[in-house]
This record gives C-alpha cells, sequence and structure tokens, in this order.
C-alpha cells in the first residue's frame, strides 16, 4: 500500500511535533527548571539574617575553635546544580580553610559514605559530613546548592546561593566568597543581590521536618 503525499505530510508534521516536544522536555528537565527559583515548600519557617541559629546535637562539634565562623555546604549529590558547584566549593575550602570551619551537609534519600564525598570533592584534608534535615530547618535552606555562613556568636550571617550562574562561573556575582570576605572584615552591614538570597537548584528531600 502506497502512502499518499497528504499522508505522507502529516506523518512528517507529527513526527516533528514529537521530536521538538522531546527536545523541550530534555530542555526543561536538564536547564531551565533550574534557572527558576526553587518552590518554597508550604510548611516552611524563614530564618532571618541575624538570628541565633540552634544547631542540633549532631551539629555541635563541627567547629574547632569558638573563635571561628562556621560554613555549611547544603549538597544533594544526584542534584546537576550541586554537581557542578563542586570546584567552586573545594576553592573555597582551600583558600579559606584555616580562617573558617566548613562542613558539609547532605540532603538525600540515598545513603553516601563520607569516604565517597571526600572522593567526590577530592578534597586536600577531610571535612565533617551531616545527614540531618534538622540542619537545614535550622538555617532555613529548602534547595541545593545552598550555602549558610554563621559567625563566631552563632548568628547567621548569609544563606544563599553561591553563583548566579548554575555553572558557578561568574567572578562578579561570587556570592558565598563575598560573604566570606565580608564577615572576616567584620562589615556586617554588607548587603546581598536578590540574586543572592533567592533559592535556585534542586528542592530538599524532607528538609523542613
Amino acid at each position: 500500500m502506497t502512502l499518499s503525499s497528504s499522508m505522507k505530510n502529516r506523518l512528517v508534521v507529527a513526527w516533528l511535533i514529537v521530536l521538538s516536544c522531546s527536545i523541550v522536555l530534555i530542555f526543561w528537565r536538564y536547564e531551565w527548571k533550574y534557572s527558576l527559583p526553587t518552590p518554597v515548600p508550604a510548611n516552611y519557617h524563614d530564618v532571618a539574617r541575624g538570628t541565633r541559629i540552634q544547631l542540633p546535637a549532631s551539629a555541635q562539634s563541627l567547629r574547632t575553635s569558638d573563635a571561628k565562623p562556621l560554613f555549611l555546604h547544603f549538597f544533594n549529590p544526584d542534584c546537576p546544580c550541586s554537581r557542578f558547584n563542586m570546584p567552586q566549593f573545594k576553592a573555597l575550602v582551600e583558600r579559606y580553610g584555616n580562617k573558617v570551619d566548613f562542613a558539609i551537609v547532605v540532603m538525600s534519600p540515598k545513603t553516601f559514605t563520607p569516604a565517597e564525598l571526600q572522593a567526590k570533592f577530592d578534597l586536600p584534608h577531610p571535612l565533617p559530613v551531616l545527614r540531618d534535615s534538622a540542619v537545614a530547618a535550622a538555617c532555613g535552606v529548602y534547595s541545593t546548592p545552598q550555602a549558610v555562613l554563621i559567625d563566631a556568636q552563632d548568628k547567621l550571617y548569609f544563606r544563599g546561593n553561591y553563583n548566579r550562574s548554575r555553572y558557578c562561573s561568574d567572578e562578579r556575582t561570587g556570592f558565598a566568597q563575598q560573604a566570606l570576605d565580608g564577615l572576616l572584615h567584620g562589615n556586617y552591614l554588607l548587603t546581598f543581590s536578590p540574586l543572592a538570597l533567592k533559592a535556585y537548584g534542586c528542592n530538599l528531600p524532607s528538609c523542613t521536618q
């Protein structure tokens, strides 16, 4: 049976529609949705800058010194944004590690051992690794990757994005680094762009229990 010209045209149009929809779906899954703000959970409780952070017992031993700030890196190994963020986080650890205590807070329903995470980051020395959703709730975090910087008096100095770029390639908007520099210089009047404070990335599982 030979297809008519009109039937062939309809098949071609149908194939192009399917192909276009597939391209849009792929773009949405891997790019577009991560350029949009992360939806705020219905039961989310904001934690304002300057709030004294009461970390759960699991996080009480993260500081090596009471005089050092604490930097928490909220990380999900399955989140594309978190994976692209690894080099920038590693650079911050290498640059500020002698002045700031760093720790990784894993937010994932999957189990990742500290050794596996150290290998992923290729860090020069081990960092504390936590798996406690109460830490995210205490800091007001509901997406990954997010940076939280707590000063030596346990007050929230910064909670937000590392960079406006998903690939952390825009040096002008290195928000986490700006926060570290600001706190270490005692600048408590430093203000941040809305792009720094509105969460982008992947929703955290069980982050607001």
